[in-house]
């Protein structure tokens, strides 16, 4: 078999969300699985839409997520091959021009709907004679259609098996608008064939933008890819997440704190008969990587998904790994491995090393009930000062259940929110000897 190759192909519009990683990762684990090739191809035929700080952004994005590219292109830069192939298919009677405005057009769809018949288009720019595209030439600028042959397009789809669309119920796709700007549609299909794309992944969406995509390939004596579409994302609830998108971005995700293997190994699996679970390494991710496993059902994400993933990344982080942002919160060297042993168990997020460390170095607000406020007193006054020993918490807490009787929940619980403001948390064991304030024991 060939050389696998595959491409992933944002628009430079705006920055990358969710539902754009899956079609990346999906692209980049079946090249990477195979010792293929991953393309990163920018389609930035809209000039006026497509701004450098978005690429930045998209490859800033995929790069925080280790999907690397082995080469990268963009559509701008090959516009003069798109029009060599508007020129090929004009030469083969496969493109024709048209003149309808967009009211027109809306027009002929409405009257389509109300005969209850599909609103494709009817065709009528190739009945027009020489001399009216003439006169509509020097009324308007015309725009440019692909002839589809009105037959079967059938492929063996990656994920959703054998399908089959008849051309004639969908309309001849516009591949050049009226101001001059390549189309998507005819712009991928060059790339693809010129880059040797061998297999493509994308959602569901496209499977009509498939079909024609394939006659195109034909016609210009290509030989179509592979085929795969996988399905879209919806809410947690089952609602669109395009309205969400907004707040999905993966630099949001970034921002807010979710690991990149967190994010990799939820979205590898999400829509899949394989459970999700925690993997660290692409590798890792590739290994049990799969298309044949995923449906064709809409799928489900909700972000919260992304939290206990998180959680287990950043718990099995060696010192190592964290020792530069615990450097940064300013703890001592001799107390920087201690501090992550006893943190990382209660951190869902990195920054949140930040609040314990600001527990241990400045004490906490006390949490007293009322009913434990003079039992608390007590206790207090046999705590002795910091710094504290290994062996302080079962001390004090020996010595305050000798001196007042309690035991069990009734003496720990307590003591706990004194000394922390806190009802969970560390082992106090491990925790108290980083403790160098005790707010409650200062104002004794």
């Amino acid at each position: 078999m060939s050389r696998i190759v595959t491409r992933f192909a944002p628009s430079p519009t705006g920055y990358l969300h969710i539902g754009n990683l899956r079609t990346a990762l999906f692209n980049y684990l079946i090249a990477r699985k195979s010792g293929g090739e991953f393309v990163l191809r920018l389609d930035d035929t809209d000039a006026e839409r497509s701004k450098q700080e978005y690429i930045d952004g998209i490859q800033h994005d995929l790069e925080w997520l280790g999907l690397t590219w082995d080469r990268v292109e963009q559509q701008s830069k090959r516009l003069e091959r798109y029009n060599d192939a508007a020129e090929r298919l004009r030469a083969d009677g496969r493109f024709y021009e048209c003149f309808e405005t967009p009211g027109e057009l809306d027009l002929k769809r409405k009257k389509q709907l109300n005969m209850g018949r599909p609103p494709v288009y009817d065709r009528a720019a190739l009945t027009l004679e020489d001399a009216d595209r003439v006169r509509l030439r020097a009324e308007r600028a015309g725009y440019w259609r692909f002839l589809l042959n009105q037959n079967r397009i059938e492929w063996e789809d990656g994920i959703l098996g054998p399908l089959s669309i008849d051309a004639a119920s969908v309309s001849d796709p516009v591949l050049i608008r009226a101001d001059g700007q390549v189309l998507y549609t005819l712009a991928s299909v060059v790339d693809d064939m010129d880059m040797g794309i061998t297999h493509i992944v994308r959602g569901s969406d496209h499977v009509t933008n498939t079909a024609t995509q394939i006659q195109i390939i034909e016609a210009l004596g290509g030989t179509a890819p592979s085929f795969a579409h996988h399905s879209l994302l919806t809410g947690a609830q089952g609602e669109a997440l395009s309205k969400r998108l907004g707040t999905l971005s993966l630099r949001d995700l970034r921002a807010q704190g979710v690991t990149p293997a967190a994010l990799l190994s939820l979205m590898a699996r999400l829509g899949s008969s394989q459970p999700v679970e925690l993997r660290l390494t692409l590798d890792e991710i590739a290994d049990g990587f799969d298309l044949g496993q995923f449906g064709a059902a809409p799928t489900k994400f909700d972000a919260q998904d992304l939290w206990p993933l998180t959680r287990a990344d950043l718990q099995s982080r060696p010192f190592a790994a964290v020792a530069d942002q615990i450097a940064a919160l300013g703890v001592p060297d001799d107390l920087a491995e201690q501090f992550w042993q006893v943190a990382r168990e209660n951190i869902t997020r990195l920054e949140d090393l930040g609040a314990w460390w600001a527990l241990c170095r400045d004490g906490a607000a006390p949490e007293i009930a009322p009913e434990d406020a003079e039992f608390v007193t007590e206790a207090l006054k046999l705590l002795p000062p910091p710094p504290y020993g290994p062996d302080a918490w079962s001390n004090w807490t020996s010595a305050v259940k000798e001196a007042t009787g309690r035991k069990g929940k009734g003496l720990f619980m307590p003591l706990r929110k004194a000394l922390t403001g806190q009802a969970h948390g560390p082992d106090m064991s491990s925790l108290m000897p980083l403790l160098q304030r005790i707010p409650a024991r200062d104002t004794q």
